[in-house]
Protein backbone atom coordinates (compact mmCIF):
# COMPACT_ATOMS: atom_id res chain seq x y z
CA UNK A 1 0.00 0.00 0.00
CA UNK A 2 2.29 2.36 1.18
CA UNK A 3 4.68 1.13 -2.74
CA UNK A 4 1.40 2.28 -4.45
CA UNK A 5 1.21 5.72 -3.46
CA UNK A 6 4.93 6.52 -3.99
CA UNK A 7 3.96 5.35 -7.63
CA UNK A 8 0.97 7.55 -7.91
CA UNK A 9 2.92 10.50 -6.77
CA UNK A 10 6.05 9.73 -9.15
CA UNK A 11 3.68 9.75 -11.96
CA UNK A 12 1.87 12.83 -10.93
CA UNK A 13 5.24 15.00 -11.09
CA UNK A 14 6.40 13.31 -14.57
CA UNK A 15 2.94 14.32 -15.90
CA UNK A 16 3.11 17.71 -14.57
CA UNK A 17 6.41 18.00 -15.67
CA UNK A 18 5.49 16.80 -19.52
CA UNK A 19 2.31 18.98 -19.38
CA UNK A 20 4.58 21.99 -18.80
CA UNK A 21 6.91 21.33 -21.52
CA UNK A 22 4.22 20.84 -24.01
CA UNK A 23 3.01 24.48 -23.11
CA UNK A 24 6.44 25.81 -23.15
CA UNK A 25 6.78 24.73 -26.41
CA UNK A 26 3.10 25.21 -27.99
CA UNK A 27 2.56 21.51 -28.84
CA UNK A 28 0.00 21.01 -26.26
CA UNK A 29 -3.43 22.94 -26.14
CA UNK A 30 -6.35 21.81 -24.37
CA UNK A 31 -8.29 22.50 -27.72
CA UNK A 32 -5.35 20.16 -30.14
CA UNK A 33 -3.22 21.57 -32.57
CA UNK A 34 -6.07 22.94 -34.71
CA UNK A 35 -6.83 25.65 -32.05
CA UNK A 36 -3.14 26.28 -31.95
CA UNK A 37 -3.64 27.23 -35.56
CA UNK A 38 -6.38 28.95 -35.10
CA UNK A 39 -4.83 31.68 -32.35
CA UNK A 40 -1.82 31.57 -34.43
CA UNK A 41 -3.76 32.93 -37.60
CA UNK A 42 -5.69 35.31 -35.34
CA UNK A 43 -2.47 36.67 -34.10
CA UNK A 44 -1.57 37.71 -37.02
CA UNK A 45 -4.33 38.92 -38.12
CA UNK A 46 -4.89 41.02 -35.21
CA UNK A 47 -1.11 42.00 -35.53
CA UNK A 48 -1.34 43.06 -39.20
CA UNK A 49 -4.55 45.19 -38.63
CA UNK A 50 -3.17 47.15 -35.71
CA UNK A 51 0.04 47.63 -37.59
CA UNK A 52 -1.98 49.57 -40.51
CA UNK A 53 -2.87 52.26 -37.88
CA UNK A 54 0.45 53.71 -37.72
CA UNK A 55 2.49 52.08 -40.21
CA UNK A 56 5.09 50.72 -37.72
CA UNK A 57 4.15 48.86 -34.54
CA UNK A 58 1.05 47.65 -33.11
CA UNK A 59 -0.10 50.88 -31.20
CA UNK A 60 -2.60 52.69 -33.02
CA UNK A 61 -2.05 56.45 -34.15
CA UNK A 62 -3.92 59.08 -31.80
CA UNK A 63 -5.73 61.98 -33.69
CA UNK A 64 -4.50 65.46 -33.16
CA UNK A 65 -5.41 69.11 -34.31
CA UNK A 66 -2.59 71.37 -35.45
CA UNK A 67 -1.22 74.65 -35.79
CA UNK A 68 1.25 76.07 -38.17
CA UNK A 69 3.52 78.39 -36.30
CA UNK A 70 3.71 81.88 -37.65
CA UNK A 71 5.94 84.65 -37.73
CA UNK A 72 3.90 87.42 -37.84
CA UNK A 73 4.34 91.15 -36.62
CA UNK A 74 3.40 91.63 -33.14
CA UNK A 75 3.23 94.67 -30.66
CA UNK A 76 5.29 95.10 -27.64
CA UNK A 77 3.16 96.26 -24.97
CA UNK A 78 2.86 96.58 -21.04
CA UNK A 79 -0.08 95.42 -19.36
CA UNK A 80 -1.54 96.82 -16.21
CA UNK A 81 -4.48 97.57 -14.12
CA UNK A 82 -5.49 100.97 -14.41
CA UNK A 83 -8.72 103.23 -13.11
CA UNK A 84 -10.50 105.61 -15.32
CA UNK A 85 -10.83 109.54 -13.70
CA UNK A 86 -12.85 112.43 -14.93
CA UNK A 87 -10.19 114.96 -16.78
CA UNK A 88 -12.68 117.92 -14.67
CA UNK A 89 -14.69 117.55 -11.63
CA UNK A 90 -17.01 120.07 -10.43
CA UNK A 91 -18.35 120.50 -6.72
CA UNK A 92 -21.45 122.52 -7.12
CA UNK A 93 -21.85 124.70 -4.27
CA UNK A 94 -24.31 127.60 -3.35
CA UNK A 95 -22.76 130.98 -3.25
CA UNK A 96 -25.69 132.30 -1.60
CA UNK A 97 -28.20 131.36 1.41
CA UNK A 98 -32.17 130.88 1.22
CA UNK A 99 -34.53 128.21 0.58
CA UNK A 100 -34.14 126.02 -2.18
CA UNK A 101 -37.34 126.48 -4.54
CA UNK A 102 -36.67 124.69 -7.35
CA UNK A 103 -34.62 121.51 -8.52
CA UNK A 104 -34.02 121.46 -12.34
CA UNK A 105 -32.46 118.74 -13.00
CA UNK A 106 -32.44 114.57 -12.18
CA UNK A 107 -30.16 112.43 -10.46
CA UNK A 108 -27.36 111.39 -13.55
CA UNK A 109 -28.89 114.06 -16.02
CA UNK A 110 -26.30 114.99 -18.72
CA UNK A 111 -25.61 118.92 -18.48
CA UNK A 112 -24.14 121.99 -20.48
CA UNK A 113 -22.14 124.36 -19.56
CA UNK A 114 -24.64 127.16 -18.67
CA UNK A 115 -27.35 125.10 -18.14
CA UNK A 116 -29.58 126.17 -14.79
CA UNK A 117 -29.86 123.12 -12.33
CA UNK A 118 -30.96 125.02 -9.14
CA UNK A 119 -33.00 127.92 -7.96
CA UNK A 120 -32.75 130.12 -4.42
CA UNK A 121 -35.33 131.92 -3.37
CA UNK A 122 -34.47 135.41 -4.36
CA UNK A 123 -37.25 137.97 -2.72
CA UNK A 124 -34.41 139.53 0.11
CA UNK A 125 -32.16 139.70 -2.97
CA UNK A 126 -34.55 141.48 -5.11
CA UNK A 127 -35.47 143.86 -2.58
CA UNK A 128 -31.92 144.79 -1.93
CA UNK A 129 -31.46 145.64 -5.40
CA UNK A 130 -34.52 148.13 -5.28
CA UNK A 131 -33.40 149.91 -2.31
CA UNK A 132 -29.68 150.42 -4.05
CA UNK A 133 -31.42 151.28 -7.19
CA UNK A 134 -33.19 154.06 -4.98
CA UNK A 135 -29.60 154.90 -3.34
CA UNK A 136 -28.27 155.48 -6.87
CA UNK A 137 -31.09 157.67 -8.00
CA UNK A 138 -30.90 159.85 -4.39
CA UNK A 139 -27.38 160.38 -4.81
CA UNK A 140 -27.14 160.86 -8.41
CA UNK A 141 -29.44 163.90 -7.76
CA UNK A 142 -27.64 165.38 -5.31
CA UNK A 143 -24.87 165.25 -7.47
CA UNK A 144 -26.67 166.80 -10.05
CA UNK A 145 -27.52 170.25 -7.76
CA UNK A 146 -24.25 170.16 -6.68
CA UNK A 147 -22.71 170.62 -10.27
CA UNK A 148 -25.84 172.97 -10.69
CA UNK A 149 -24.14 175.31 -7.40
CA UNK A 150 -20.54 174.81 -8.72
CA UNK A 151 -21.37 175.98 -12.42
CA UNK A 152 -23.34 179.20 -10.85
CA UNK A 153 -20.20 180.50 -8.17
CA UNK A 154 -17.61 179.98 -10.76
CA UNK A 155 -18.24 183.66 -12.40
CA UNK A 156 -18.88 184.98 -9.24
CA UNK A 157 -15.26 183.49 -8.31
CA UNK A 158 -14.26 185.05 -10.87
CA UNK A 159 -15.15 188.27 -9.68
CA UNK A 160 -14.60 188.01 -6.30
CA UNK A 161 -18.06 187.84 -5.25
CA UNK A 162 -17.08 185.23 -3.06
CA UNK A 163 -14.05 183.54 -1.42
CA UNK A 164 -12.29 180.93 -2.97
CA UNK A 165 -12.97 179.13 0.06
CA UNK A 166 -16.30 178.73 -0.91
CA UNK A 167 -16.05 177.89 -4.57
CA UNK A 168 -13.40 174.84 -3.32
CA UNK A 169 -16.57 173.70 -0.43
CA UNK A 170 -19.13 173.61 -3.53
CA UNK A 171 -16.62 171.32 -5.62
CA UNK A 172 -15.40 169.63 -3.20
CA UNK A 173 -18.95 168.06 -2.44
CA UNK A 174 -19.36 167.55 -6.07
CA UNK A 175 -16.83 165.35 -5.85
CA UNK A 176 -17.74 163.35 -2.83
CA UNK A 177 -21.40 163.20 -4.27
CA UNK A 178 -19.75 162.14 -7.37
CA UNK A 179 -17.64 159.01 -5.26
CA UNK A 180 -20.79 158.36 -3.37
CA UNK A 181 -22.54 157.24 -6.36
CA UNK A 182 -20.15 155.44 -8.01
CA UNK A 183 -19.98 153.54 -4.40
CA UNK A 184 -24.01 152.73 -4.82
CA UNK A 185 -23.43 151.69 -8.38
CA UNK A 186 -21.08 149.02 -6.72
CA UNK A 187 -23.08 148.00 -4.28
CA UNK A 188 -26.29 147.47 -7.09
CA UNK A 189 -23.78 145.38 -9.04
CA UNK A 190 -22.92 143.40 -5.54
CA UNK A 191 -26.73 142.68 -5.07
CA UNK A 192 -27.34 142.07 -8.65
CA UNK A 193 -24.34 139.80 -8.77
CA UNK A 194 -26.13 138.14 -5.72
CA UNK A 195 -29.61 137.41 -7.99
CA UNK A 196 -27.56 135.84 -10.29
CA UNK A 197 -26.30 133.48 -7.74
CA UNK A 198 -30.00 132.54 -6.96
CA UNK A 199 -29.65 130.49 -10.35
CA UNK A 200 -27.28 127.66 -9.99
CA UNK A 201 -25.76 126.50 -13.18
CA UNK A 202 -23.85 124.02 -14.55
CA UNK A 203 -19.95 125.20 -15.03
CA UNK A 204 -18.66 122.38 -17.70
CA UNK A 205 -20.08 119.65 -19.73
CA UNK A 206 -20.75 116.49 -18.13
CA UNK A 207 -23.26 114.23 -16.26
CA UNK A 208 -24.51 114.51 -12.78
CA UNK A 209 -23.99 112.32 -10.15
CA UNK A 210 -26.42 112.25 -6.52
CA UNK A 211 -28.51 114.96 -5.42
CA UNK A 212 -28.09 116.04 -1.96
CA UNK A 213 -30.60 118.35 -1.63
CA UNK A 214 -34.04 118.44 -2.22
CA UNK A 215 -36.63 121.24 -3.33
CA UNK A 216 -37.71 122.96 0.12
CA UNK A 217 -34.45 122.75 1.92
CA UNK A 218 -32.64 125.65 3.27
CA UNK A 219 -28.97 125.92 2.00
CA UNK A 220 -25.97 127.66 2.88
CA UNK A 221 -22.87 129.66 0.98
CA UNK A 222 -20.00 127.80 1.40
CA UNK A 223 -16.43 127.58 0.37
CA UNK A 224 -14.93 125.18 2.21
CA UNK A 225 -13.93 121.60 0.00
CA UNK A 226 -15.09 119.55 3.14
CA UNK A 227 -18.75 121.15 3.04
CA UNK A 228 -21.23 118.70 1.14
CA UNK A 229 -22.41 119.63 -2.57
CA UNK A 230 -25.15 119.91 -3.94
CA UNK A 231 -24.10 117.46 -6.73
CA UNK A 232 -21.21 116.81 -8.62
CA UNK A 233 -20.26 117.03 -12.55
CA UNK A 234 -18.14 114.83 -13.82
CA UNK A 235 -16.71 115.62 -17.72
CA UNK A 236 -16.88 112.03 -19.03
CA UNK A 237 -15.42 112.39 -22.62
CA UNK A 238 -12.23 113.08 -22.56
CA UNK A 239 -11.30 110.95 -19.90
CA UNK A 240 -8.08 109.74 -18.32
CA UNK A 241 -6.92 106.36 -17.59
CA UNK A 242 -4.56 106.48 -14.50
CA UNK A 243 -2.23 103.84 -14.12
CA UNK A 244 1.05 102.41 -12.42
CA UNK A 245 4.10 100.98 -13.99
CA UNK A 246 7.31 99.43 -12.09
CA UNK A 247 10.24 101.62 -12.39
CA UNK A 248 11.93 99.02 -14.32
CA UNK A 249 9.83 99.96 -17.43
CA UNK A 250 10.37 104.07 -16.84
CA UNK A 251 13.73 104.34 -19.19
CA UNK A 252 11.81 102.31 -22.17
CA UNK A 253 8.52 104.13 -21.65
CA UNK A 254 10.52 107.47 -22.42
CA UNK A 255 12.71 105.94 -25.05
CA UNK A 256 9.85 105.03 -26.80
CA UNK A 257 8.06 108.59 -26.00
CA UNK A 258 10.82 110.33 -27.47
CA UNK A 259 10.44 108.90 -30.80
CA UNK A 260 6.50 109.42 -30.76
CA UNK A 261 3.29 109.57 -29.46
CA UNK A 262 2.71 106.21 -27.21
CA UNK A 263 -0.86 104.88 -27.66
CA UNK A 264 -2.45 103.31 -25.10
CA UNK A 265 -5.69 100.73 -25.19
CA UNK A 266 -7.95 100.19 -22.17
CA UNK A 267 -9.88 96.95 -22.18
CA UNK A 268 -12.81 95.77 -19.95
CA UNK A 269 -11.33 92.97 -18.46
CA UNK A 270 -9.11 90.19 -19.46
CA UNK A 271 -9.55 88.99 -23.09
CA UNK A 272 -12.44 91.36 -23.52
CA UNK A 273 -12.99 93.80 -26.18
CA UNK A 274 -10.91 97.59 -26.67
CA UNK A 275 -13.37 100.14 -24.61
CA UNK A 276 -11.27 103.12 -26.00
CA UNK A 277 -7.66 104.53 -27.27
CA UNK A 278 -5.52 107.52 -26.68
CA UNK A 279 -2.22 108.42 -25.89
CA UNK A 280 0.41 108.95 -23.00
CA UNK A 281 0.05 112.66 -21.70
CA UNK A 282 1.49 112.11 -18.09
CA UNK A 283 4.08 110.41 -16.31
CA UNK A 284 4.97 111.62 -12.66
CA UNK A 285 8.14 113.22 -11.52
CA UNK A 286 8.05 111.20 -8.60
CA UNK A 287 8.48 106.96 -8.41
CA UNK A 288 6.48 106.07 -4.65
CA UNK A 289 9.20 104.65 -2.64
CA UNK A 290 6.83 102.29 -1.17
CA UNK A 291 5.45 100.39 -4.04
CA UNK A 292 8.42 101.04 -6.45
CA UNK A 293 6.04 102.56 -8.95
CA UNK A 294 5.40 105.35 -11.10
CA UNK A 295 2.15 106.60 -11.92
CA UNK A 296 1.11 107.50 -15.71
CA UNK A 297 -1.84 108.81 -17.44
CA UNK A 298 -3.90 108.67 -21.03
CA UNK A 299 -6.63 110.97 -22.13
CA UNK A 300 -9.36 109.01 -23.81
CA UNK A 301 -11.87 109.75 -26.20
CA UNK A 302 -15.39 108.58 -24.70
CA UNK A 303 -17.96 109.66 -27.19
CA UNK A 304 -20.33 106.71 -26.02
CA UNK A 305 -19.47 107.10 -22.75
CA UNK A 306 -18.37 103.36 -22.63
CA UNK A 307 -16.11 104.27 -19.87
CA UNK A 308 -17.08 105.42 -16.57
CA UNK A 309 -15.00 107.51 -13.90
CA UNK A 310 -13.67 105.17 -10.85
CA UNK A 311 -13.63 102.13 -13.07
CA UNK A 312 -11.13 99.71 -13.19
CA UNK A 313 -9.67 98.69 -16.17
CA UNK A 314 -7.28 96.41 -18.10
CA UNK A 315 -4.41 99.04 -19.43
CA UNK A 316 -2.52 98.00 -22.18
CA UNK A 317 0.70 100.65 -23.26
CA UNK A 318 2.11 99.84 -26.82
CA UNK A 319 5.66 100.08 -26.83
CA UNK A 320 6.63 99.12 -30.22
CA UNK A 321 5.84 96.48 -33.19
CA UNK A 322 8.86 93.32 -33.16
CA UNK A 323 8.22 92.90 -36.89
CA UNK A 324 8.79 89.10 -37.16
CA UNK A 325 7.88 87.43 -34.14
CA UNK A 326 7.20 83.32 -33.75
CA UNK A 327 3.62 83.01 -32.44
CA UNK A 328 2.10 79.76 -31.38
CA UNK A 329 -1.48 79.38 -29.95
CA UNK A 330 -1.64 79.59 -26.05
CA UNK A 331 -3.44 76.41 -26.13
CA UNK A 332 -0.54 74.37 -28.02
CA UNK A 333 1.81 75.55 -25.03
CA UNK A 334 2.60 72.74 -22.03
CA UNK A 335 3.98 73.67 -18.86
CA UNK A 336 6.48 71.09 -17.62
CA UNK A 337 9.09 70.68 -14.67
CA UNK A 338 11.64 72.07 -17.01
CA UNK A 339 9.55 74.48 -18.16
CA UNK A 340 7.30 75.32 -20.69
CA UNK A 341 6.98 72.87 -24.00
CA UNK A 342 5.07 72.45 -26.80
CA UNK A 343 4.46 68.59 -28.82
CA UNK A 344 5.74 69.09 -32.11
CA UNK A 345 3.95 67.37 -35.50
CA UNK A 346 6.71 65.02 -37.27
CA UNK A 347 5.07 63.90 -40.21
CA UNK A 348 5.55 60.09 -41.31
CA UNK A 349 6.83 58.91 -44.72
CA UNK A 350 4.26 57.96 -47.04
CA UNK A 351 0.82 56.94 -45.18
CA UNK A 352 2.69 56.21 -42.05
CA UNK A 353 1.46 57.96 -39.11
CA UNK A 354 3.36 60.65 -37.55
CA UNK A 355 5.12 61.10 -34.10
CA UNK A 356 4.47 63.92 -31.34
CA UNK A 357 8.07 65.49 -30.63
CA UNK A 358 8.35 67.28 -27.34
CA UNK A 359 10.17 70.56 -27.56
CA UNK A 360 10.89 73.12 -25.13
CA UNK A 361 10.46 76.31 -25.52
CA UNK A 362 11.30 79.87 -23.88
CA UNK A 363 8.00 82.19 -23.58
CA UNK A 364 8.30 85.91 -24.03
CA UNK A 365 5.22 87.85 -23.67
CA UNK A 366 0.99 86.40 -24.08
CA UNK A 367 -1.52 88.51 -26.04
CA UNK A 368 -4.72 87.31 -25.20
CA UNK A 369 -4.51 83.38 -26.77
CA UNK A 370 -1.42 83.93 -28.86
CA UNK A 371 1.71 83.18 -26.97
CA UNK A 372 4.96 85.31 -28.17
CA UNK A 373 7.89 82.58 -28.43
CA UNK A 374 11.49 83.60 -27.78
CA UNK A 375 13.50 80.18 -28.66
CA UNK A 376 13.10 76.81 -29.59
CA UNK A 377 10.92 77.08 -32.86
CA UNK A 378 11.95 78.69 -36.06
CA UNK A 379 7.89 79.17 -37.18
CA UNK A 380 6.39 76.86 -40.24
CA UNK A 381 6.28 73.80 -37.62
CA UNK A 382 2.98 71.95 -36.81
CA UNK A 383 2.05 72.36 -32.80
CA UNK A 384 -0.28 70.23 -31.51
CA UNK A 385 -2.98 72.49 -29.63
CA UNK A 386 -5.73 69.79 -28.47
CA UNK A 387 -3.23 67.70 -26.44
CA UNK A 388 -5.28 63.95 -25.78
CA UNK A 389 -4.51 62.25 -22.70
CA UNK A 390 -2.13 59.54 -23.33
CA UNK A 391 0.00 61.98 -25.72
CA UNK A 392 3.64 61.48 -25.08
CA UNK A 393 7.07 61.64 -26.70
CA UNK A 394 7.52 59.72 -29.59
CA UNK A 395 3.62 58.68 -29.57
CA UNK A 396 2.20 57.60 -33.33
CA UNK A 397 -0.42 60.36 -34.12
CA UNK A 398 -2.22 61.07 -37.12
CA UNK A 399 -4.44 64.28 -38.47
CA UNK A 400 -8.04 63.76 -38.18
CA UNK A 401 -9.51 62.46 -41.66
CA UNK A 402 -11.74 64.53 -44.02
CA UNK A 403 -15.04 64.66 -41.47
CA UNK A 404 -13.48 63.06 -38.61
CA UNK A 405 -14.02 64.65 -35.51
CA UNK A 406 -16.66 67.26 -36.30
CA UNK A 407 -18.45 68.97 -33.29
CA UNK A 408 -15.49 68.43 -31.59
CA UNK A 409 -14.37 71.80 -29.61
CA UNK A 410 -11.73 73.57 -31.09
CA UNK A 411 -9.02 74.87 -28.35
CA UNK A 412 -7.98 78.51 -29.45
CA UNK A 413 -8.11 80.14 -32.51
CA UNK A 414 -5.64 78.59 -35.17
CA UNK A 415 -6.42 74.93 -34.34
CA UNK A 416 -6.25 73.46 -38.17
CA UNK A 417 -5.52 70.63 -39.63
CA UNK A 418 -1.61 71.56 -40.31
CA UNK A 419 -3.04 74.04 -42.76
CA UNK A 420 -1.36 77.07 -40.68
CA UNK A 421 -3.46 79.74 -40.41
CA UNK A 422 -1.95 80.93 -36.44
CA UNK A 423 -4.51 82.07 -33.89
CA UNK A 424 -5.58 85.98 -33.54
CA UNK A 425 -6.22 87.35 -30.32
CA UNK A 426 -6.74 91.17 -29.15
CA UNK A 427 -6.74 90.42 -25.61
CA UNK A 428 -4.84 91.53 -22.86
CA UNK A 429 -2.06 90.14 -22.64
CA UNK A 430 -0.79 88.04 -19.24
CA UNK A 431 2.03 86.61 -17.62
CA UNK A 432 2.52 82.82 -18.59
CA UNK A 433 2.51 80.96 -15.83
CA UNK A 434 5.67 78.92 -14.51
CA UNK A 435 6.23 75.70 -14.95
CA UNK A 436 4.50 72.70 -12.33
CA UNK A 437 5.14 69.32 -12.09
CA UNK A 438 1.26 68.53 -11.22
CA UNK A 439 0.38 69.99 -14.46
CA UNK A 440 2.91 67.68 -16.81
CA UNK A 441 1.60 65.04 -18.95
CA UNK A 442 1.71 61.75 -17.48
CA UNK A 443 3.33 59.28 -19.55
CA UNK A 444 1.62 56.43 -20.27
CA UNK A 445 3.28 52.58 -20.40
CA UNK A 446 3.05 52.63 -24.13
CA UNK A 447 5.89 55.72 -24.07
CA UNK A 448 7.62 53.32 -22.53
Amino acid sequence: MKRLGILLVGLLIIGAALGFGAWQTGRWSPFGTSGVAGADKGGKQASAKDGKKDGKGSRPAIVVRTARVEITPMPVVIDVVGTIESEHVVAVRPQVSGLLTQVMVKEGDRVRAGQTMFRIDSRQIDASINQAKAAVARDQANLELARANEKRLRPLLERDFITRAEYETTAANVAALQAQVEANRAQLEQVQVQLDFTYIRATIDGRLGALSVRAGNLVSASTSSTSVPLVTINRTNPVLVSFNVPQEVLSTVRKFQTSGELNVQVLREQGAEVLGEGKLVFIDNNVNAQTGTIIMKARLTNDKETLWPGQFVAVRMVLTTEPEAIVVPEAAVQPGQQGSFVYVFQPGEGDAAGRARIQTVRIDRQLGDRVVIASGLNGGELVITEVPPGLAPGAPVRLPAKGEGKGAGKKGAGAADGKGGGAKGDAISGDVKPPDAASEPRKTEQAK
